[in-house]
């Protein structure tokens, strides 16, 4: 009898991905999402899909109870860095508190391994490159809530046995990211720019610096992470090594497009890291990590994906809470 294994967000971009590696495996795998930011669509073949959400308790219930899962891998989240400061309850709520419901579920049904998916939001302005070594000391209210969560889940393994494993991936991109959301993710935000017309809008000078990670090279990994006992209570950077500015993706990206030239409008600089990338050695000794693609071989993959994608507008998000400060290319 194959792992019963629940995947939460997995319609949405890095969750259908892992649900695509785990039905490879030969697992059985339930998806939970509530369509906030995928489609169903991107649910893998041969998986079954649950459309509702982490912060629905009695829906959690119910499947847990029914399905007894082996193992959770819990991706759902909304991941606006920036925006996340100006919808600081709803950040909460569904990066924190559902998180917490679903920690509770898997303590009462004894689930084996929680894979959790936080983010190098944790570590904040912090020494370069960033290692899990590091105190975090996170500038943004999602970075807050990611690192409260994987807390919480120490706390449940010292009380109640919850074994887990956390990744902090960064700026993954690929095939099937939501390339209308306006508040994430550049390369999907500027694919979207290219493919409708407009000027590819940078927020200050463009000498920020990321290292962007291609999803097929860190999905794998997170997929086959809870078969490997070794890696149990253990917190993993996971992604790309070379970092880049903003204004040299730019150029990447355009010619991934076919655009020879783009346009760029440069708004008002943001309140952010400027510089954030981490190092990798942890997930190499564990799992013998090794990139495959290039950043030029990722976004080609992508840029095709995107040509025949639901594009179109960006759509805004109706409920700001906070006005104040604002990014002028958010209102």
């Amino acid at each position: 009898m194959s792992d019963k294994i629940l995947v939460t967000g997995g319609a949405g971009f890095i969750g259908s991905h892992v649900a695509e590696e785990l039905v490879a495996r030969g697992a059985e795998v339930v998806v939970l999402d509530d369509l906030s930011g995928g489609y169903a669509g991107n649910v893998p073949q041969g998986a079954r899909f649950i459309k509702g959400s982490v912060l629905d308790t009695a829906l959690i219930k119910r499947i847990f109870q029914k399905h007894k899962f082996k193992y959770v891998f819990h991706l759902a989240a909304y991941a606006a860095e920036g925006l996340s400061h100006f919808i600081k309850k709803f950040n909460y709520e569904n990066n924190l508190i559902g998180s917490v419901n679903l920690i509770n579920a898997s303590v009462n049904h004894n689930v084996k391994c929680f894979a959790f998916t936080s983010s190098i939001a944790v570590y904040g302005e912090n020494q370069l490159p960033m290692t899990e070594a590091l105190t975090p000391c996170p500038e943004d209210s999602y970075g807050i809530s990611k690192l409260a969560v994987e807390q919480e889940l120490k706390a449940s393994k010292r009380l109640f046995g919850l074994d887990y494993i956390v990744f902090r991936p960064h700026n993954v991109y690929g095939e099937r990211q939501n390339i209308r959301d306006k508040y994430r993710n550049v390369i999907g935000i500027f694919m979207n720019q290219i493919m409708t017309g407009k000027p590819l809008t940078v927020f200050g000078d463009g000498k920020q610096k990321r290292a962007f990670t291609y999803i097929k090279d860190i999905a794998p990994v997170m997929a086959g992470s809870v078969f490997n006992r070794r890696a149990y209570g253990q917190v993993f950077n996971i992604g790309a090594d070379k970092p880049y500015s903003v204004n040299e993706l730019i150029g990447k990206v355009c010619k991934a497009m076919g655009a020879p030239s783009c346009e760029v409008r440069h708004l008002q600089a943001r309140l952010e890291v400027k510089y954030a990338f981490s190092s990798h050695e942890k997930v190499r000794k564990f799992f013998s990590y090794r990139p495959r693609y290039s950043l030029e071989e990722g976004l080609a993959a992508m840029a095709l994906w995107a040509r025949t994608s639901k594009c179109g507008p960006t759509k805004k998000f109706r409920n700001i809470e906070i006005m104040k400060n604002l990014p002028k290319g958010w209102l």
